[in-house]
């Protein structure tokens, strides 16, 4: 079993876009058995709050179900939890190491540094464009797991 987290500052937004989009294309590959996959925020302004209307209409207009879900805050637990503790930017990983103190098993990554640009994902709380926040999601969703399927994670 994977277990992925995917982190974001308040988790309405970018984290729950990454969950529906990853939890959608394993399902599409009927590799979902394999796969535990959440999010979490490095905040707690938005702790209970579902996710953003933005984040919904989105996924909803492709067709991607959106994975029912409440705002939750990353803990110092999560890192034992799980394989892959994933952030959007790069203040989110400064963020996280905040939480969890270090990362000695290399569990950290952010999102976009498993595709060909590595870069951040623009938070659309701030920009309003939730296409483009689409976009690298789903580039980055697609570039783990090939990198999954690479390092033989994947059966």
């Amino acid at each position: 079993m994977i277990k992925i987290l995917f982190v974001c500052h308040g988790n309405i937004c970018r984290s729950t876009m990454a969950e529906s989009v990853m939890t959608y294309i394993v399902k599409q590959q009927k590799l979902d058995s394999q796969f535990q996959i959440n999010s979490a925020a490095t905040s707690r302004e938005e702790i209970g709050n579902p996710p953003h209307y933005g984040t919904v209409g989105k996924l909803r207009s492709l067709g991607i179900p959106v994975i029912p879900h409440r705002a939750v805050q990353m803990t110092k637990d999560d890192y034992n939890k799980y394989d892959y503790l994933i952030g959007m930017d790069q203040m989110n990983i400064r963020n996280m190491m905040r939480i969890l103190g270090n990362d000695d098993k290399n569990k950290i990554f952010k999102l976009l540094d498993f595709g060909e640009h590595p870069r951040d994902i623009a938070d659309p709380w701030y920009t309003g464009n939730f296409d483009i926040t689409y976009d690298d999601i789903l580039e980055g969703c697609e570039a783990l797991l090939e990198y999954l399927k690479k390092e033989n994670r994947i059966h």
